[in-house]
C-alpha cells in the first residue's frame, strides 16, 4: 500500500452521474485517491462503498467556479471531466457548461501539474452544427486542447447501461398504446457504459493515448426503428410503431421544453437529424484494447422489468 506521500490522486469532475460512477469505480480499483468533483457532494456519498476508507472522497466543485475547481485539481495526478448536459435549464447553460467551462477545468488541471486529462465529449460534436449541443460540445473540445495539449478527448455514441436514459425512456413508452417512431432512419451505435469507462482508465494509463480523440461505438450500428423494435422485443410488448410526423414532433417538443425536465426539445430534434456512428478509420476502442459489449449481451436483464407484470411471471 502507498504511504501518504506516495499517494496518487485523481479528480473526476461529474462523477457521480451515470457514467462517473463507473469511471470512479475503475480509478478506485487502480488504487487512485479519487476526488469526486460535483454540485451536489451529499448525493454522492454512495460512490464511497467502492473503495477503502477514505479513497473516495466527493466534494463540491462546480465546473463553472473556478476557485473550485482549482481547489478540486490541487495536487492532482490526473483529471477527468465528464460534466455534460441533454437540455438547458437556464439560457445559455450549454455554452456555459459544456462550450466554457472544459477550458477553465483544462486550465486548472495543467496548472495544478496533472500528467493526463481525459475529456468526453459525443459523437457528432460539430461547430457548424444546428444543434446548440452539438456546436458547443465541439466548443468544449477546442477550449480542451487549447488548454491542455495532451489531453485525450473520447466521443461516445449513445451510452447505454442500468441507470441509462436511452433504452429505459423508451422501454417505458412501450407501455403506451403505440410506439411513437422519430426519425426512424438515423443511426447509432450504442455503446455500453462500462467499456466507456474502461477507455477513461486506458486512456489515463497509456501515454500514446495523449493528445488523441477517440471515437467510441458498440460493434453495430441501428436505426432508431432497430432500436425501438429491440425494446419492443425485449419488453415483450405488442404495439403498433407509428411515425410520426416531423411537424407534430416540433410542436409538443416547443411545448414539453418547458417542463423541469422534458422528454424531448427542439434541439434533441435537430441531433436525431443526422447519424451518430463512428466515423470511418476514426481510433477507438481497438487502440485501447478493449472489446465493446453488444446491446444484447446487456440491455435484457435490466429491461426485465419493464414486461407484463413486471418480468415476476417468469421462470429463471
Amino acid at each position: 500500500m502507498r504511504g501518504v506521500a506516495e499517494r496518487k490522486i485523481a479528480t473526476v469532475f461529474g462523477g457521480s452521474g451515470f457514467i462517473g460512477r463507473y469511471v470512479v469505480q475503475r480509478l478506485a480499483a487502480q488504487d487512485y485517491i479519487v476526488r469526486v468533483a460535483v454540485r451536489d457532494p451529499a448525493g454522492a456519498r454512495f460512490l464511497q462503498t467502492q473503495g477503502r476508507v477514505g479513497q473516495i472522497v466527493p466534494l463540491a466543485a462546480p465546473v463553472t467556479e473556478p476557485a473550485a475547481v482549482a481547489r478540486a485539481v490541487e495536487g492532482a495526478e490526473v483529471a477527468v471531466n465528464l460534466v455534460g448536459i441533454l437540455y438547458e435549464r437556464r439560457l445559455g447553460d450549454f455554452d456555459r457548461i459544456q462550450g466554457e467551462a472544459p477550458g477553465a477545468v483544462a486550465r486548472a488541471a495543467k496548472a495544478a501539474g496533472a500528467r493526463a486529462f481525459v475529456h468526453l465529449s459525443a459523437i457528432g460534436a460539430d461547430p457548424s452544427s444546428p444543434s446548440l449541443y452539438a456546436r458547443s460540445k465541439a466548443a468544449g473540445e477546442a477550449g480542451v486542447r487549447e488548454a491542455f495539449p495532451e489531453a485525450t478527448i473520447l466521443r461516445p455514441s449513445v451510452v447505454f447501461g442500468p441507470e441509462d436514459d436511452f433504452f429505459n425512456r423508451f422501454a417505458a413508452m412501450a407501455r403506451l398504446p403505440f410506439m411513437p417512431v422519430v426519425s426512424g432512419g438515423t443511426r447509432f451505435q450504442p455503446v455500453y457504459v462500462g467499456d466507456v469507462a474502461d477507455a477513461v482508465a486506458a486512456a489515463i494509463a497509456d501515454p500514446s493515448a495523449r493528445g488523441k480523440t477517440f471515437e467510441l461505438g458498440g460493434p453495430r450500428a441501428m436505426t432508431m426503428r432497430e432500436v425501438l423494435r429491440f425494446i419492443l422485443d425485449t419488453t415483450r410488448r405488442r404495439r403498433p410503431m407509428i411515425d410520426m410526423p416531423p411537424g407534430l414532433m416540433r410542436f409538443q417538443a416547443g411545448l414539453l421544453q418547458r417542463l423541469p425536465k422534458p422528454p424531448v426539445t427542439l434541439d434533441q430534434l435537430l441531433l436525431l437529424d443526422r447519424d451518430n456512428v463512428v466515423a470511418e478509420g476514426a481510433p477507438g476502442f481497438a487502440a485501447f484494447g478493449i472489446t465493446p459489449k453488444a446491446v444484447e449481451a446487456v440491455v435484457p436483464a435490466y429491461l426485465k422489468r419493464f414486461r407484463p407484470g413486471g418480468g415476476r411471471r417468469e421462470q429463471t
